[in-house]
């Protein structure tokens, strides 16, 4: 009787690991791309919010630092940066 397993289950050894696994979203280009723009819109968006840009927005160094220039680019390229999430949703839902 045959295995119900997939063809190349027979041809690998027991330990051996599979390598047509798909990488995790963060190690490839446009995973990159959905989080950088998702960053983006999302600091642009807290800087609207008075409260928030007081508390979150307000350091121009280190590590909240990229949440303020993140903010700066999304406030200033604001055209540019909806056409790219038009884009890459575009991209995600039907190319991928």
């Amino acid at each position: 009787m045959r295995s119900v397993r997939g063809a190349g289950a027979a041809l690998r050894a027991p330990g051996a690991a599979m390598t047509n696994a798909v990488p995790p979203a963060v190690y490839s280009l446009d995973g990159l791309l959905v989080f950088g723009l998702l960053l983006v819109c999302t600091c642009a968006y807290l800087r609207k919010v008075p409260r928030l840009r007081a508390w979150l927005l307000s350091e121009k160094r280190g590590l909240w630092g990229v949440g303020y220039k993140a903010a700066v680019i999304g406030t200033r390229l604001h055209v540019p940066v909806a056409i790219s999430c038009v884009l890459m949703a575009f991209y995600v839902l039907v190319v991928k």
